[in-house]
């Protein structure tokens, strides 16, 4: 059964960051566009991909990550790579509840007024490099993350 919860656990971890690296990858991608449909496109994409990939991601990495490290008798009350990891997960999923998704949902509402009037309005780029910029530092932790997961240092 633990390699079950390992094999769960590690798809969990394909699907988050997969998705997060391929996310922005076409995010920025799309950045050079001022065509307010193609921008909106984008912004709706971002939420689905979340819906269908992280989101899910995010429950087979929790779920099986706490039963793969009980199974393998993992200290949850003691600073180690095990409790570190938790709190930067933590912390990316507060930077994502607070930061990346009020900016996509601004992001796509402001691209939606841009399909609309014919020109994106000037907020609109504020809340894209808002996410540009808290986008990168929400990848790299989930990849320090992993890191620590792999290694297991200490």
């Amino acid at each position: 059964m633990d390699r079950v919860f390992v094999f769960l656990h590690v798809l969990g971890a394909v699907l988050f960051l997969g998705n997060i690296i391929t996310t922005a990858f076409w995010k920025i991608r799309q950045d050079n566009s001022s065509n307010p449909q193609q921008l909106h496109h984008m912004a709706q994409s971002i939420m689905r991909a979340d819906y269908i990939f992280t989101i899910p991601g995010i429950v087979l990495l929790v779920l099986f990550g706490v039963l793969t490290a009980q199974s393998y008798g993992y200290s949850f009350t003691e600073l180690n790579w095990l409790t570190l990891s938790i709190l930067l997960f933590a912390i990316s999923g507060i930077l994502w509840g607070v930061v990346l998704l009020p900016s996509q949902l601004q992001m796509q509402t402001l691209s939606k007024q841009g399909i609309q009037t014919g020109k994106l309005p000037d907020e609109y780029f504020q809340y894209s490099k808002r996410w540009n910029v808290w986008g990168t530092v929400n990848t790299v932790i989930p990849i320090i993350v992993l890191f620590l997961m792999v290694v297991k240092p200490g």
